[in-house]
């Protein structure tokens, strides 16, 4: 396992992300098999284990914090996050902060997060004096129950340049959303540089965005064996990442056991890219975005607020596909295996789900735009 000093730990360059842990048939996440990727993961030098407040339907904290409580405590580094994005929680903090603890099993978090920091919660995030969030968490540092004190984004420039403006002193690290295809697409590049000037070192979510660096065309499956014959597609989408000096930590969400078995084999050596092989990659994800298509992650906040019950991930999965088919129009099949209550005319267009959604994606006018094209 390669290994990243902050401060005075050395964290696995590698993290398990709790956000996709695998799941029975009812949708309750699956302990046995997770227990077993979690256990291989400690033996294996994983360190580092990321939950927060709504993952799995608020069942990861509680599924997570079970199964470490097995090992010692002085053994892993636990994360979690406040769950800002949701404005019924602006005033909740000490509550959900204290129901964290007892969820995860444990007298303090070795690393807690601003979830989220957006367009959506910027200004409750600096309102201190009415929802007192960054003063609780600043004195829970204060008081040992918080080890380390960052924040995720998924927000734009002049955003993270409010809340560090605010709050950068007190920020140890920032958790962003990093991958090759969001380099140039939502500006990856431009927020690490964004870090540096304020010297925060970088985690990173969504490193193979939601998995779709995981499966691509035969096209640029051809460029990559051209490259390097004995990397997968994923391995790349890691490469990448080990590219760049600034990142500390890169979490994956992993849902399977080979899947994490093949991870912590990528991350057992650090193999940057050259030059020539970013440019490749930068230049297959060029080809990959295509300007209308909706930079979906599949993260699933939208659903928990959806009062139609509507599967919007999968809706704007296949909305994408039709849309980067640019003009020629074929409706996907999966669009079949829907119930009529569950198409996108089901939608009420209240807008719930984009007060969540980190992406800031108008799920309501696609919503609107998909209906007409099913007509």
């Amino acid at each position: 396992m390669i290994y990243k000093k902050f401060k005075d730990l050395e964290l696995s360059a590698l993290g398990m992300g709790c956000m996709r842990l695998p799941t029975l048939e009812d949708g309750t996440i699956n302990e046995e098999a997770t227990a077993e990727m979690l256990d291989y993961a400690l033996k294996n030098g994983v360190n580092y284990f990321d939950t927060a407040w709504v993952y799995h339907s608020g069942n990861s904290e509680s599924v997570i914090g079970k199964l470490l409580s097995r090992y010692p405590r002085d053994s892993y580094y636990l994360a979690t996050k406040f769950p800002g994005f949701s404005a019924d929680t602006w005033d909740k903090v000490e509550e959900i902060f204290e129901e964290q603890l007892r969820r995860c099993r444990v007298d303090y978090f070795d690393f807690y997060l601003f979830h989220n920091v957006s367009e959506h919660n910027i200004d409750a995030y600096l309102d201190d004096e009415k929802y007192g969030i960054y003063s609780y968490l600043k004195k829970q540092k204060e008081n040992g129950r918080i080890r380390h004190l960052g924040f995720s984004a998924h927000g734009n420039m002049d955003t993270l340049k409010r809340f560090l403006s605010a709050y950068g002193s007190d920020m140890e690290f920032c958790q962003l959303q990093i991958n090759y295809i969001d380099w140039h697409f939502q500006n990856a590049v431009g927020k690490i540089e964004l870090m540096k000037e304020y010297g925060i070192p970088v985690w990173v979510m969504e490193p193979l965005r939601g998995g779709k660096l995981v499966k691509l065309s035969e096209k640029h499956e051809r460029m990559l064996r051209a490259l390097r014959p004995d990397e997968s597609n994923h391995s790349f989408a890691f490469r990448f990442l080990q590219s760049v000096p600034e990142i500390v930590m890169t979490l994956s969400g992993m849902s399977s056991f080979e899947q994490i078995k093949d991870n912590i084999n990528i991350y057992s050596t650090e193999k940057p890219l050259s030059d020539n092989e970013r440019k490749t990659l930068l230049e297959i994800a060029d080809e990959m975005v295509a300007p209308n298509r909706l930079p979906c992650t599949a993260c699933r906040y939208c659903t928990e607020y959806c009062p139609q019950g509507l599967d919007i991930p999968a809706i704007i999965d296949i909305y994408n596909e039709i849309t980067y088919s640019k003009g020629t129009f074929t409706v996907p099949s999966e669009i079949n295996e829907f119930d009529e209550e569950k198409l996108p005319s089901a939608c009420i267009g209240c807008q719930a789900c984009e007060g969540v959604c980190p992406q800031n994606i108008k799920i309501s006018e696609m919503m609107k735009d998909f209906s007409k094209r099913l007509k």
